[in-house]
């Protein structure tokens, strides 16, 4: 066990991008565990955009972290203390870790265990077959509810959770549009995960391209983005229409939202069902999520790809990379073997 426990605490909240003066990097001796406690040594954190949006000002589904407080974040990592059964020395577990090298848990602050049946690399267990494989699993099952023939749309289709909901509107027999950054990105969703067409934000003509590639207008909008691409699919929704809105992640570094979509009134008139949702509200299932992703994903009907950054003082420069849109599939830090 390391001598001391490395923790990024916020120091101030960012305007734009995350920079040297976000966090304070501080080195603290190991806690020591209670009664009914366990100590969990984190090896791996996810990066999400929810990040950002937790060090804002304006509370969101939880509150935003305090000046000072540890840096909040998702993690995986092994239990190397305990006394409290329920979490026993050698569990592997998931969940609101933050940015730190050990966690303290309890019945009343756990994480979840990860079900020794699920056979996964340890960066799926935070992506395909954690809360980012379930966002994609509820939003785009239930409230997208893709059939098939349908046109699905991703918005940040190359992200975490874009490239699972995608994979499993395909599934359900419909064509899928994904919204990528650079040609790279795009062919990869096409020649790789199946996605039927991409569409380039970068290009000048991206517009154009979401016209072509959308012939019969589109059915289902798995909303990761919001802003000005958002507003694009809106204009193209058909009647009976299906938004899961997932994320509004291009406004997430600004200190104003964005302005409303101009488009927003074809809701109306197409009878659209625009849905918002918050992972949590799943938790109860999860089990259910997993379950069928490991699955699928055994059963070749699912890929799962990840991003791999090392090392625990590149977590501020990983945040940027997401909002960069420099990952494929989802964006990880290792911080111990």
């Amino acid at each position: 066990m390391a001598e001391e426990n490395r923790r990024f605490l916020l120091a101030e909240r960012p305007t734009g991008p995350v920079d040297e003066n976000t966090y304070d990097l501080v080195r603290e001796p190991v806690p020591e565990i209670g009664e009914g406690e366990a100590l969990v040594r984190v090896q791996w954190i996810s990066i999400d955009p929810t990040n950002r949006t937790w060090i804002g000002e304006t509370p969101t589904y939880l509150p935003p972290v305090a000046i000072g407080e540890v840096m909040r974040g998702l993690g995986l990592g092994e239990v190397v203390a305990s006394n409290n059964e329920n979490f026993p020395v050698g569990t592997l577990v998931n969940g609101l870790t933050g940015w730190q090298d050990y966690a303290v848990i309890s019945d009343e602050n756990p994480l979840m265990v990860v079900p020794e049946g699920v056979k996964a690399e340890p960066a799926q267990l935070l992506g395909m077959m954690g809360m980012t494989g379930c966002t994609a699993y509820f939003g785009m099952l239930e409230i997208g509810e893709p059939k098939e023939g349908e046109t699905v749309v991703v918005s940040a289709a190359a992200g975490a959770v874009g490239t699972v909901a995608g994979q499993l509107a395909k599934m359900k027999g419909a064509r899928v549009v994904g919204i990528a950054g650079g040609p790279e990105k795009c062919a990869w969703l096409t020649d790789e995960l199946g996605f039927d067409a991409a569409v380039d934000y970068k290009a000048d003509d991206w517009r154009e391209q979401l016209v072509a590639a959308t012939p019969d207008g589109i059915d289902v909008d798995f909303e990761n983005v919001g802003g000005e691409i958002m507003e694009a699919v809106f204009a193209r929704l058909n009647i009976r229409a299906r938004v899961a809105l997932c994320g509004l992640i291009s406004g997430y570094n600004d200190d104003e939202p964005p302005p409303g979509p101009r488009s927003f009134g074809n809701l109306l008139i197409n009878r659209v069902k625009l849905q918002g949702f918050i992972i949590l509200d799943y938790y109860p299932r999860f089990g259910e999520a997993i379950g069928d992703l490991s699955q699928w994903v055994s059963e070749g009907k699912l890929r799962s790809e990840e991003t791999v950054v090392e090392g625990f003082e590149k977590l501020p420069d990983a945040l940027n990379m997401l909002f960069a849109g420099e990952n494929m599939g989802k964006l990880v830090v290792r911080i111990a073997d």
